[in-house]
């Protein structure tokens, strides 16, 4: 996919001149939703991108990031609209060559910039690759103590994809993709790993088509060489970059890891997506925080009622003693 606005001989970007409209009479979530409308086949791109309102050049971006993919929003919207960079990150994660992926599509996509609710809004990105293996990917930022069930449950919703009439040996290959910035299990870290369903006793695979994988990002320092070679890392790298000289000089000599950083670009050009991010974030903290207040409540209870069982046993017991 195209992620790049080129600059025009006008100064124009190009999006413009096809719409026929001037500049500032489009919205910027309207410019953003019609720019990949009709660009999102394209699988081309250049290394500079141009901001619809004030110009300002991709390649000249510097400090913080507004907001990363770490912004589980932001990584959703980047991967959706940019699918040239979203074959890079499978190729890389799946340890796939470029030709082996000849068709890519989303299955559940959204409208950039528009308003969400966060109870009926899910962050996966669910993917359909050559017809014949469904994905599904995630960003999660922070640790609520239930991924592994989660990831299932996402697991098992896109392997029971049958429909009626067609034979269960038709069932199609399904991942489920973690991207974690904490360890999920911390008696056994680990920076790439891969689950499937095994005899326990002498680890003969039951079937190679339910594939559960996690990327703890905290533990880059445990990457293996094969990890290193296939840039599992520097993708790991990529989303935690908290400035654009970071961004640039991780993605530097990658195709798709530039596409994807040009995508963010434009994406933080974006009030609308900007302002759902900063939502976003608001939402998981006041959910953070309220999970922390629960646990440090029940906590609290359980010492006091414990300490009331103390002193109930030892009132009891005085009370025999008399």
């Amino acid at each position: 996919m195209h992620a790049a606005i080129m600059r025009s001989n006008a100064g124009t970007p190009p999006l413009f001149s096809k719409l026929c409209l001037p500049t500032s009479t489009i919205p910027v979530c309207s410019v953003f939703c019609l720019y990949f409308k009709n660009e999102r086949e394209n699988m081309t791109k250049s290394n500079t991108i141009i901001n619809k309102y004030n110009g300002n050049d991709y390649l000249n971006a510097t400090g913080e990031v507004g907001y990363g993919m770490m912004n589980d929003y932001i990584f959703r919207i980047v991967f959706q609209e940019n699918k040239f960079a979203l074959k890079g990150l499978l190729c890389s994660v799946l340890g796939l060559e470029e030709d082996q992926i000849v068709g890519l599509s989303i299955t559940n996509e959204v409208k950039p910039g528009e308003s969400i609710a966060d109870k009926e809004y899910r962050m996966d990105i669910v993917v359909e690759l050559n017809d014949d293996t469904k994905i599904d990917l995630e960003m999660q930022k922070d640790d609520y103590n239930n991924w592994q069930y989660r990831s299932l449950s996402y697991l098992c919703r896109e392997f029971d994809s049958l429909h009626h009439g067609q034979d269960y040996s038709e069932v199609k290959n399904v991942y489920q993709i973690g991207f974690l910035n904490y360890t999920l299990f911390e008696d056994h870290p680990e920076f790439y790993a891969k689950y499937q369903m095994r005899n326990v006793r002498d680890g003969h695979v039951y079937t190679d088509r339910f594939n559960l994988i996690v990327v703890s990002l905290n533990q880059e320092k445990l990457a293996t060489d094969e990890d290193r070679a296939r840039g599992i890392d520097r993708w790991a790298r990529l989303f935690r970059a908290k400035t654009w000289e970071e961004l640039k000089m991780v993605a530097s000599n990658d195709k798709y890891m530039t596409s994807a950083v040009e995508t963010v670009f434009l994406t933080n050009e974006d009030k609308n997506a900007i302002k759902i991010a900063r939502e976003r974030e608001d939402f998981l903290r006041s959910q953070a925080y309220k999970e922390a207040k629960i646990k440090e409540l029940e906590t609290s209870n359980a010492e006091k009622d414990a300490e009331i069982k103390r002193l109930r046993a030892e009132l009891e017991a005085l009370k025999k003693g008399k």
